[in-house]
């Protein structure tokens, strides 16, 4: 007999030993099958307050640790309530929120040169530096992007446009909204972007049975011509390192990027939406320091390896 089959037919046994409350079940399929039976009445009349005094005295540390934790996830976590609900910019849509500012960032010539980049030539107006932030990093279809955020130049000012879901039901008005910022002519510019982001939106375009318009696109990704010229130079290519190493950009209480998921999950149970903030924060440098990447190695000297 295996170690496991002797530990359920234990946990089985001491079940049992419980009158009126445990019954005695038949080999479970699974755990949960076993938990379902191990609390569930034999008759239909309520157990007094001592008899479940009883059982739980009666029942070992271990199944009753197990009973506790099936508990918990059946009625899942707690809903938290705070008075720090405010997310900036307006609602477009019901749970999703736009925010556009300019900023006076850099000044791009009319026409760039992304040789770097193995690309020709491109106008900057073409341009369109996107960013996600999304519960996860592994990807797959259980990954959303929960904010998108891009920017461009326009009459001169860096113009950075953010949208952020507040409940999940508006992830197809978030989408249908990005979609209307691309044209056919335009060129994305990403950090890891051909690798992450894009894959990630072109997963949720198909799951809202939505054209993706993403595809097809020209798609200027900053971190392979990076790593081509300074990956022997630098202890990591990440875009944090780039930006401080070429722009000279150091982040001050800025909210890392593993910590994004858990401050949008938090803010949907009801918790503060502080850490949702800086995560808009933190999504903002990002885009200007795709832009400012972007300029540097295009009016550098360096050559692809």
């Amino acid at each position: 007999m295996s170690a496991l089959a002797a530990r359920m037919r234990k946990l089985r046994a001491e079940a049992g030993k419980v009158d009126g409350l445990m019954p005695k079940v038949p080999a479970p399929s699974g755990l949960a099958n076993f938990l379902a039976a191990a609390v569930a009445p034999q008759n239909t009349r309520p157990a007094s307050a001592a008899s479940l005094a009883t059982a739980n005295r009666t029942l070992s540390p271990e199944l009753r640790r197990l009973l506790q934790r099936h508990a918990q996830l059946k009625h899942g976590p707690s809903t938290l309530v705070s008075s720090d609900r405010e997310v900036p910019g307006v609602e477009i849509a019901p749970g999703l929120r736009y925010t556009e500012e300019f900023a006076d960032w850099l000044n791009p010539p009319a026409v760039i040169d992304a040789t770097f980049a193995r690309m020709e030539p491109v106008h900057h107006y073409r341009l369109l530096h996107f960013d996600t932030e999304t519960t996860g990093l592994a990807g797959g279809t259980g990954t959303r992007a929960f904010m998108i955020g891009a920017a461009d130049w326009i009459d001169g000012r860096f113009r950075i446009r953010q949208l952020v879901l507040t409940t999940m039901a508006a992830e197809t008005a978030m989408l249908r909204t990005f979609a209307e910022w691309l044209s056919a002519d335009t060129v994305l510019v990403s950090y890891n972007g051909k690798c992450y982001d894009a894959p990630l939106l072109a997963t949720r375009y198909r799951l809202a049975r939505l054209a993706n318009p993403l595809a097809g696109l020209g798609h200027l990704d900053l971190l392979h011509p990076v790593r081509r010229h300074w990956k022997h130079q630098w202890e990591n290519c990440r875009l944090a390192t780039a930006e401080r190493q070429l722009l000279g950009v150091v982040r001050e209480d800025d909210l890392p990027g593993s910590e994004a998921p858990a401050a949008w999950l938090t803010y949907l149970r009801g918790g503060s939406a502080r850490n949702l903030r800086r995560v808009a924060a933190h999504n903002a440098q990002d885009l200007k320091s795709l832009a400012g990447v972007l300029l540097h190695m295009a009016g550098s000297s360096a050559t692809p390896g």
